[in-house]
């Protein structure tokens, strides 16, 4: 599968946070999706990225590739997060610029294309930093309170960057406390339906869950996911979960 390219397994631990990962693809017959996800242990921290290309086929898993090239190189030399998203930005371009509308079977798999990529880092401290493009925001959990960590300043998707408008790209940060669990995701989870036509319940699934481990909770959301939409996912659907094990204070939800 060309997905595979692109996606991989993460691992149970790295640095501050456990993680466990889940890729489904759409059921047959639907064509091949963008979804990416990747985590990296720098010395800055554990850098995540999830992303969803806005298109399908040969295109948009080269695309996703890209973008998730530079993510794993550039996370290890750049400080500053708006960095690595100017540098995943720039790979994109870049892979547009060499796509060739007439080697392609469908021209139209580029028209409208674009990626919306959501960028995290974990420090020693308890607070998580993140970077929205026009991704679906990140959804903590605390005592089963679910909460999403919507960007305060909305951003355009890499790909559009003219509407990305003359202020500079500013990290947002928020609290992440020992013991909280964050699910970065794309959208193929949350608009996923029923046969009734029906969204998939995300948020109340999450906290009426009760899993041990990260692996155990983010199976458990897997199977309710193809519960609801009984083995029938019209779009691909990744999900990342994360969970802080040691860190600094208790503080509240701001």
């Amino acid at each position: 599968m060309s997905q595979n390219v692109v996606l991989r397994p993460l691992p149970a631990r790295m640095g501050v946070v456990n993680t466990a990962s889940v890729y489904l693809a759409a059921e047959r017959g639907a064509q091949i999706g963008g979804d990416l996800y990747e985590a990296m242990c720098t010395r800055y921290g554990v850098r995540l990225i999830v992303g969803d290309v806005r298109g399908k086929g040969l295109a948009a898993v080269r695309s996703a590739a890209a973008v998730v090239g530079a993510f794993r190189e550039a996370v290890h030399y750049e400080q500053d997060l708006a960095e690595v998203m100017h540098r995943c930005a720039a790979a994109l371009a870049r892979e547009y610029e060499l796509l060739d509308r007439s080697r392609l079977q469908d021209p139209q798999e580029l028209e409208e294309q674009f990626v919306t990529v959501l960028l995290a880092q974990v420090t020693d401290e308890s607070l998580i930093q993140l970077i929205n493009r026009g991704h679906p925001p990140p959804l903590v959990i605390r005592e089963r309170e679910v909460r999403s960590l919507d960007p305060a300043r909305p951003l355009p998707p890499l790909g559009l960057e003219e509407f990305l408008g003359p202020a500079a790209i500013g990290v947002e940060t928020f609290p992440f406390l020992p013991g909280d669990r964050l699910l970065l995701h794309t959208d193929g989870v949350v608009d996923a339906r029923n046969n009734d036509n029906e969204f998939f319940p995300l948020h109340r699934t999450m906290e009426t869950l009760d899993r041990a481990t990260p692996s155990e909770y983010l199976d458990g959301l897997r199977h309710a996911l193809v519960r609801h939409t009984e083995g029938r996912l019209a779009d691909d659907a990744a999900m990342v979960l994360i969970e802080r094990d040691i860190g600094g204070p208790d503080r509240p939800f701001r």
